[in-house]
């Protein structure tokens, strides 16, 4: 177990849904600068299950009721999609830090009302990209930052799998579920462009950004065939890189991500594995000036813990922020509207001209 730190970040945990228990439950009991303070959810059964499971000090059925806590500190958004903006800007109006499942919301309208809402407030908000606390993934983008060079071009694909549940069930604990449980109105899963674009290409895009820096436009083809969606995108970065993503939702294979990136002074290809494995991708990192290449190990690929750490390590000790900020989340947005709004009209979409949701 990670040792402890005197002093940790008081978090509380929005929402004890099958996010919070396969993630942010327990990073909040495993980080070493952070605890689990309090927990809230609208239903009691479900309340009171992870109660006596995770033994928070204080649980609550009313979220006013924990933001009006003076001893809270943070809060973990780990709700629907739908409900990422209104909490998030709840909790920043409390004068708590935010830690917000991605995607941050399904607008770029909704994204700036939250930006708004954190310059407000002063305080920080993070966007839940945790594949940027994949310590291999990061050994990647320090190699792109710091030596690479110029970068010509990055491929990167994120294709989920048909046999993700089969991988992921037998991983995961069994999910305490409750009838009383608060959801939105409709069905996320209705519109399944909007659903595949949001729970995966949110990662996807964000990795590129992470990798390459800003996105300034697409040109996206999409097609649909035997319950499977692929999107083709072609990507121009602000530093002139060119780029191909593949989100494919889904292959009929194993789970299938990583990219290839070509740079002025070497090469990295990495290959990334279900999040839920908590694996470290495989990245090999090849120096040009010596002909040589090497394989970070990143060991510890419990991403969830590791960004929660990340955050807590900037709020207690002004770290500088490793994660994703609200601008890096609606950048995101930014990218799957221009992404969707391409597909419709067969065009080069730039991404400084979008407005609406994904």
């Amino acid at each position: 177990m990670i040792k402890k730190q005197d002093r940790r970040l008081r978090v509380g945990v929005l929402g004890c849904g099958p996010i919070a228990q396969f993630a942010h439950l327990q990073s909040c009991v495993k980080a070493g600068n952070a605890d689990l303070y309090a927990i809230c959810d609208a239903a009691p059964d479900l309340l009171a299950r992870m109660g006596a499971t995770y033994e928070p000090q204080k649980m609550y059925s009313d979220y006013e009721a924990m933001l009006a806590d003076p001893e809270l500190e943070a809060v973990i958004v780990a709700t629907s999609d739908a409900y990422h903006v209104p909490m998030s800007i709840r909790a920043l109006n409390a004068g708590k830090h935010v830690l917000c499942e991605k995607p941050i919301g399904t607008s770029v309208e909704e994204g700036e009302a939250l930006a708004e809402a954190v310059r407000r407030s002063g305080k920080i908000l993070q966007v839940g990209h945790m594949k940027r606390f994949d310590p291999a993934l990061e050994a990647a983008r320090d190699f792109v930052r710091d030596e690479i060079g110029e970068v010509l071009a990055l491929k990167a694909w994120y294709c989920d799998s048909t046999h993700r549940y089969t991988n992921t069930d037998a991983v995961q604990p069994l999910p305490v579920t409750s009838k009383l449980a608060k959801k939105p109105a409709g069905n996320p899963k209705a519109d399944l462009r909007q659903y595949f674009m949001l729970a995966h290409g949110s990662h996807l895009v964000d990795t590129a950004r992470f990798l390459c820096g800003d996105i300034v436009a697409v040109r996206a083809r999409l097609n649909e065939k035997f319950g499977a969606c692929c999107w083709f995108v072609e990507t121009e970065f602000a530093s002139g890189a060119l780029g191909h993503l593949d989100l494919t939702v889904a292959v009929r294979m194993d789970w299938h991500e990583g990219f290839q990136l070509y740079g002025e002074n070497g090469s990295v290809i990495a290959r990334t594995f279900n999040p839920w494995y908590f694996r470290a991708s495989e990245v090999e990192i090849f120096h040009e000036k010596t002909a040589t290449a090497h394989k970070p190990l990143g060991a510890d690929g419990h991403f969830f813990r590791r960004q929660l750490e990340g955050l807590a390590d900037t709020v207690l000790n002004g770290a500088p922020m490793r994660g994703a900020n609200v601008e890096d989340g609606i950048a995101s947005i930014r990218a799957m509207v221009a992404i969707a709004r391409s597909v419709e009209t067969g065009e080069r979409v730039e991404l400084a001209s979008v407005s609406g949701a994904v």
